[in-house]
């Protein structure tokens, strides 16, 4: 099987183009689209939904920075969400707890202007990561660096999507 990158014509890097990912996808999922296959058997149609399954899933992955990192890292051999690998930086896990505290003091004070500093302060902090992870790719550099910046990146974008549920409860 090819890999996500090689399906839609992509150099195996991080740092893509968005455009040809999304002309990419255009052309492979119409291949595939059900209404080609309406006449056909069961066998056709199986597979023309299989394949379309596998081209979301692929293309869901490279939009992501955090999905497409994590598959570059597995492709590499390197689980960055291995249970049994529980060493983080220091530093990251106390700004991990600090962010956790101001965000729980936010909701309690449903203070909505402070959710909205909150949420501008998470997506610099998912950019600034996106951009080292950008450059460590580029640079060749540690796996490992790669790895811990992505766990940061989880947290990041789970922080963020957490902020942004309290936005709309309050809306």
């Amino acid at each position: 099987m090819k890999n996500y990158f090689e399906l839609f014509s992509l150099a195996l890097e991080f740092n893509i183009d968005q455009r040809k990912l999304e002309n990419s996808y255009q052309k492979n999922i119409a291949i595939f689209h059900p209404d080609k296959f309406a006449s056909s058997g069961e066998k056709e149609k199986t597979i023309a939904l299989q394949n379309t399954s596998l081209i979301n899933t692929a293309f869901d992955t490279l939009k992501s920075p955090l999905k497409r990192a994590t598959y570059i890292l597995e492709l590499n051999g390197v689980n960055a969400f291995d249970e049994k690998d529980t060493q983080m930086d220091i530093e990251f896990l106390m700004a991990q707890i600090n962010l956790r505290e101001s965000l729980e003091s936010i909701e309690l004070s449903k203070d909505e202007l402070e959710l909205d500093d909150f949420i501008e302060l998470v997506n610099i902090k998912i950019k600034d990561n996106t951009a080292q992870i950008t450059k460590l790719f580029e640079d060749n550099d540690s796996l490992d660096k790669i790895k811990n910046l992505v766990r940061e990146l989880k947290f990041y974008e789970q922080l963020n999507s957490q902020a942004k549920g309290l936005m709309d409860e309050w809306i």
